[in-house]
């Protein structure tokens, strides 16, 4: 449903018959007696599907079943995602806190009914002449103890599962690169495409980092900082434009004014920010070229960003997520050829 498979999408599968249930019965009994009345709608669907007949239902579902289904298929509407989009960021709803302040006070209320338990207690035995019993302390307390046991193992397992589900996700992560380069800057206010530089994200499965040759096509005539913007580290200290311009020199083993070598240039040693498990498989041509995705979708507002950090979480369920909002055909989008 919501979608073509084997065969066509079923929903609104009424009005493309030209509302004309006795087509579809008959379609439906044994496609391929019908296809014999030379029905143009009919053949086309044949012809577009490998001219492979359905499967005939005749004897197996009379009209008023078919119709059933017809009508069924005919209102369907897909169900709603249970998210909220923020500023672009896929965030799935979260009940951890609210069943948090409910498992608490709900134990606040067994501490009390315990003690007032204990109080009346206390009370009828005082009436009845019955000696009471000497209070034992809190910490010898075997219920106290116990019920101290359950909150930690509650608690410590929670902890653990976050940590466990958490381990290997760096969302935010900002490591110090060996050159501050600010895409705020070269993308946001100078514009510059992001697939200038990064050129492998529409042609294969990595995007690639530009060689250092691919700078010194700018920063061959751009030897400083000129921009009224001043640029700022993620510990929010002031950073010398110009004088990371000149680390970039270093690397390219270049004197401004003099000819540009690249075979003499030495690589930059980036720091990789984002990292996929081994066992995932992740295309950035198939994404852009099929998926007619923009980069903003998984790395965040990167026109804004002096540092680039790592926007979100790439969770299983994050790309998940995505996959069913944007209703992902991958028999549909062209890239595969199945």
């Amino acid at each position: 449903m919501g979608q073509k498979s084997t065969g066509p999408n079923l929903q609104g599968v009424l009005s493309r018959w030209g509302n004309d249930k006795n087509k579809l019965h008959a379609w439906i009994k044994n496609s391929g007696a019908f296809l014999k009345t030379g029905d143009k709608y009919a053949n086309d669907l044949f012809n577009e599907y490998g001219k492979s007949n359905m499967t005939a239902f005749d004897g197996q579902l009379d009209d008023k079943q078919i119709d059933l289904i017809l009508d069924y298929a005919d209102k369907w509407v897909p169900a709603t995602p249970v998210s909220t989009s923020i500023g672009g960021e896929t965030k799935e709803s979260d009940n951890t806190l609210l069943f948090g302040i409910l498992t608490l006070i709900l134990a606040v209320v067994a501490f009390t009914l315990m003690q007032v338990n204990s109080n009346l207690k206390k009370l009828s035995d005082d009436k009845e002449g019955v000696p009471a019993a000497e209070p034992i302390p809190v910490w010898k307390n075997r219920t106290y103890l116990a019920f101290a046991a359950i909150v930690l193992v509650i608690i410590g397992g929670y902890l653990t599962a976050k940590g466990a589900i958490g381990f290997g996700r760096n969302k935010n992560y900002t490591p110090e690169q060996p050159i501050f380069y600010s895409h705020k800057v070269h993308a946001g206010v100078n514009q510059i495409n992001c697939l200038y530089c990064h050129g492998g994200a529409q042609d294969g499965k990595h995007a690639n980092i530009p060689s250092v040759n691919v700078c010194m096509n700018c920063h061959m005539t751009i030897s400083e900082y000129k921009g009224t913007a001043k640029l700022y580290n993620e510990e929010g200290e002031e950073v010398n434009g110009t004088e990371e311009i000149k680390k970039l020199y270093k690397y390219a083993n270049y004197t401004p004014g003099q000819p540009f070598d690249a075979t003499k240039a030495q690589p930059i040693p980036w720091t990789k920010i984002h990292n996929l498990p081994d066992h995932v498989y992740f295309n950035h041509s198939q994404h852009i070229v099929a998926g007619k995705q923009q980069c903003q979708t998984c790395h965040g507002e990167i026109t804004k960003m002096d540092e680039v950090k790592q926007f979100s979480d790439l969770s299983m369920g994050w790309c998940i997520n995505c996959h069913r909002e944007t209703k992902v055909q991958f028999k549909e989008n062209g890239f595969y050829k199945i």
